[in-house]
């Protein structure tokens, strides 16, 4: 894999409208290097047989049973609110029209 640039980090940096100064496109441009070489190890360590994994420990049914729990009443929610009308939240318009 060809080595990254200065000027591939200015490109980057461009394309994500993120403006950088000299100094941070030679930090990045360095650290960027060492990112990618990084990964070139790991891929040519991991073989086939190596299976691609997102957790390193077999996740199992991570949620919980959706279960109706104690809830507030409509007055118990609006009665901190700075304003209420009709039993909801009443907040300024930030649209014209409707």
């Amino acid at each position: 894999m060809p080595e990254i640039t200065r000027e591939d980090v200015a490109h980057l940096a461009r394309l994500a409208h993120i403006d950088m100064s000299a100094e941070e496109l030679d930090r990045m441009t360095g650290e960027l290097s060492v990112i990618v070489d990084s990964i070139k190890t790991v891929s040519e360590v991991a073989g086939d047989d190596v299976p691609a994994t997102s957790h390193p420990i077999p996740l199992s049914n991570v949620y919980r049973d959706d279960v109706i729990g104690e809830t507030l009443s409509n007055e118990e929610a609006l009665s901190g609110a700075p304003d209420n009308a009709d039993g909801r939240f009443k907040v300024p318009a930030i649209l014209d029209g409707e």
